[in-house]
């Protein structure tokens, strides 16, 4: 077989070498050329991004893509200012606003209505500077400590997606971070990590019953419809948007909500039904009243999805943690571990 193929194509490959031999090395430079491309960045984001070191990065170019804005076409929001959660009235009891609450300071709410529009806002609550972030896309509401060794860094939106989770940039490197992880993963700064904040989502209503001396973030000063849901119906759809991964395991939908601790994910379906769960060291609580943020076109007319908590059981404190969809956290934490 080998010496008839190899006479077959006598006159188009060179004297002394067979076709099998030809195949395999046309596809290893096929490989090899596939392999290149993804290493390399697109031509587009070295004039997008002059100041990004791309010579750098833990992930593959390939699973970036853009999500259909430039560069801070989403903008974030620096310096907010709040006003006493008593004396506020502007939002709808059930909409979700996202907590912190730093020992010391005045508790502090983030309208969920305008991380829609800007997803990621810096603050500075006491001597703590930290970024508060939403991706739309996969759910995952995170907030993280600004600092990293001797710098503080100032976060912006990229425009890009991996796996469709929003792509941050610091204003200071301009390297890119995963917003779910918060790792960076493309630039100078690649491979560090930010310091997750134990902050959670809640309706707006038992943010003020427990924080009546709280502060509650004013709306920015930009042309956008607060209050108005831009993703219409995402949540109880069948795919997301930009994903080209697979499905996720044990049967889950793909945009199912699933809580996520450290490396462990819970599915928001299991804790609804049980109520309390107390597992791995934590303690996870459910209780209803809150709108889900991407369902109905106004966000207080939304379906309810409920507050989650989740304390250590030893210590009793908040945790840090995250109620991301099933196909985000799928992909994003490949080697995490489903308590199902």
């Amino acid at each position: 077989m080998t010496a008839q193929l190899g006479s077959r194509t006598h006159g188009v490959f060179n004297a002394g070498r067979n076709a099998l031999e030809r195949l395999f090395f046309i596809a290893v430079l096929a490989a090899s050329v596939a392999s290149a491309a993804t290493a390399m960045p697109q031509a587009s984001w070295l004039v997008e991004w002059p100041d990004t070191d791309f010579s750098i990065a833990s992930v593959e170019f390939s699973e970036i893509m853009s999500g259909g804005v430039p560069k801070d076409g989403i903008p974030s929001i620096s310096g907010p200012t709040f006003v006493d959660a008593s004396d506020a009235d502007m939002l709808p009891e059930r909409e979700p606003v996202m907590t912190l609450e730093i020992p010391g300071e005045r508790p502090r709410a983030y309208p969920v209505r305008y991380l829609l529009w800007h997803e990621i806002v810096n603050d500075l609550v006491g001597q703590t500077p930290v970024a508060v972030t939403y991706c739309p896309l996969c759910n995952s509401g995170v907030v993280f400590d600004r600092r990293l060794d001797d710098k503080t860094l100032t976060f912006g939106v990229s425009g890009k997606l991996r796996h469709s989770d929003m792509v941050m940039y610091d204003r200071e490197t301009e390297s890119w971070w995963q917003q779910s992880t918060g790792e960076a993963i493309v630039g100078e700064l690649t491979g560090d990590t930010l310091v997750p904040l134990a902050g959670w989502t809640e309706s707006w209503r038992e943010f003020q019953k427990r924080n009546p001396d709280g502060l509650v973030m004013e709306a920015p000063d930009h042309p956008r419809r607060y209050g108005a849901n831009p993703y219409v119906g995402y949540d109880t759809s069948n795919w997301p948007f930009l994903f080209t991964g697979s499905a996720p395991p044990h049967g889950l939908a793909p945009l199912a909500r699933v809580v996520r601790v450290g490396d462990f994910a819970w599915p928001l379906a299991r804790l609804r039904r049980e109520g309390v769960i107390s597992e791995h060291g934590v303690q996870l609580t459910w209780s209803a009243g809150q709108a889900s943020a991407v369902d109905a076109r106004t966000i207080a007319d939304s379906r309810d999805v409920g507050t989650v908590r989740v304390k250590d059981i030893a210590t009793g404190e908040d945790l840090p943690h995250d109620l991301l969809f099933a196909f985000a956290y799928d992909a994003l934490f490949p080697e995490g571990k489903w308590a199902l």
